[in-house]
């Protein structure tokens, strides 16, 4: 099962530069697993400590916010697109 692994500019320098990325699973844990296998540095950029999403960093499966979904435990289908997209601040 293959999808697409949209990377946001700041990360990609760990993607080789790619701004899309294939990557392989059935839900987003298994998606981010595989980012990190292929690209090592995404893991510590993604998440916290406790093996959580960082708060400023927002994560959609075709366009819908997976806090919104199933979180990590969504399900990511064959040909689906997952966007990785930073918080903005404005100030």
């Amino acid at each position: 099962m293959s999808v697409t692994v949209r990377i946001p500019t700041q990360l990609r320098e760990l993607s080789g530069g790619n701004a899309e990325v294939t990557a392989e699973g059935g839900s987003l844990a298994a998606v981010l697993d595989g980012l990190e296998t292929a690209y090592p540095g995404f893991r510590e950029r993604l998440f916290d400590d406790q093996g959580e999403l960082r708060r400023f960093v927002n994560v959609f499966v075709d366009d819908e916010d997976i806090r919104f979904l199933d979180g990590l435990s969504t399900d990511v289908k064959d040909g689906a697109t997952v966007s990785i997209v930073p918080a903005v601040a404005c100030g």
